[in-house]
């Protein structure tokens, strides 16, 4: 984009005319700011231009940095263009990132919806975990069935009495009184204890099916979701996870979600928040804040907020759909060629007891080095031993390298 950049700045054209009318076309929706190339978003006011080498920072510090959740590539060049950044290449850019992630490969994953934000929330726990400082190997989780906004707290039992006190301080302090609460039929949750707090609030609690707990699918998402998040960040140190669980969560709220159409955050509190990168590769709203403008603009974003909540609730029936439809006609066949790189299912001979549910989905990754019928494969390990028998399709999946 350094020819725009000339031209808006010195009015250097190409010699070939119809390449300069190209140009004076293109960069029309591009101004320079205080020697800075913007692009004029149409959703955004104002979008920098970055290099390439700019961008693939930008793109590592949101996948994988402090606040990285390891999104796919769509969510991830969407994230870095509504934090306020533009480069020609940024969806080739990204997709190449995630493809190529190490961590992604190795730990990749093997309702009905409330009239208002905060009205149903979905509860449940992740453990146990390795123990962390304090002995704690749990986690509560909360997830917010319209915004999708989570909540979640490590702790080192797991009582009714803990139950009651994370409700009260995590969702009733900071959001209101709910109308109602889904979980599952653990004690803790479905003890004289619980139901008398909640009675007293007038929460109606809901127990998902014990032979169908997908039915608190919001939740067992969420909870996929932060589990694979504290597997990329911690790798070896899984103890270290409660220190990590903050940055996890917001990782969650910040990123996109395909469900809405939007961030957990922005549907929850009208507006985006400041991410990092932001900060280290300043954006145009953290380069040109104003409090005056920023007044005003969230005025009207406060406006525009209830129109705004009703789009995402129709942007998720029709993703339940999408999602309903794609489940039904899902075949798909998968095949591989000797010389390529898998990654192996872990299982439970192979997965390591000291590392719990925060261990790798994925193990490898491995040669193959035979075929010995349609979908059964010979692999052979990056040191060059070959395993004892062999696998198949079904436990594999491609390592890119």
């Amino acid at each position: 984009m350094s020819h725009i950049y000339l031209y808006l700045t010195n009015g250097t054209l190409p010699e070939d005319k119809a390449q300069a009318r190209k140009l004076r076309y293109r960069s029309a929706r591009y101004t320079v700011i205080n020697n800075v190339l913007y692009k004029r978003g149409y959703t955004t006011p104002y979008l920098k231009c970055l290099t390439a080498e700019q961008g693939d920072y930008v793109l590592r510090e949101i996948h994988n940095g402090v606040c990285g959740d390891h999104s796919g590539s769509r969510s991830l060049a969407y994230k870095a263009f509504r934090q306020g950044y533009f480069w020609p290449t940024m969806h080739q850019d990204a997709n190449s990132l995630v493809k190529r992630c190490d961590k992604c490969q190795r730990f990749g994953n093997v309702p009905q919806i409330p009239a208002e934000r905060f009205a149903q929330w979905g509860l449940d726990l992740i453990g146990p975990m390795s123990q962390g400082k304090g002995q704690v190997k749990y986690a509560v989780v909360a997830v917010d069935y319209f915004t999708k906004l989570v909540e979640a707290e490590p702790l080192a039992t797991i009582t009714a009495a803990k139950m009651e006190d994370f409700v009260w301080t995590h969702i009733c302090c900071r959001f209101g009184i709910p109308y109602a609460i889904i979980t599952d039929n653990g004690r803790q949750f479905d003890s004289e204890l619980f139901r008398q707090f909640c009675t007293r609030l007038k929460i109606n609690l809901f127990f998902a099916s014990p032979a169908h707990p997908q039915s608190n699918g919001q939740v067992e998402a969420i909870n996929k979701i932060v589990k694979k998040l504290l597997k990329r960040q911690l790798d070896k140190a899984k103890g270290a996870w409660p220190e990590k669980l903050p940055e996890a969560l917001w990782a969650i709220r910040t990123s996109y979600r395909t469900s809405t159409g939007e961030t957990p955050f922005s549907l929850a509190f009208g507006s985006e928040a400041v991410v990092p990168v932001e900060i280290d590769e300043p954006s145009y709203r953290t380069e040109n804040f104003a409090p005056k403008p920023n007044e005003e603009a969230m005025s009207l974003s406060l406006d525009l907020l209830e129109e705004h909540r009703a789009h995402a609730n129709l942007q998720n029936e029709a993703y339940k759909q999408r999602v309903a439809w794609y489940y039904d006609s899902r075949v798909r066949h998968r095949s591989f060629r000797i010389g390529g790189w898998v990654m192996r299912k872990v299982s439970l001979a192979t997965k390591d007891a000291t590392e719990g549910t925060l261990g790798p989905s994925w193990e490898g990754p491995y040669e193959i080095i035979g075929i010995l019928r349609s979908g059964t494969y010979r692999l052979r390990d990056s040191n060059g031993k070959t395993l004892g028998h062999p696998w198949n399709v079904e436990h594999l999946k491609y390592y890119y390298k």
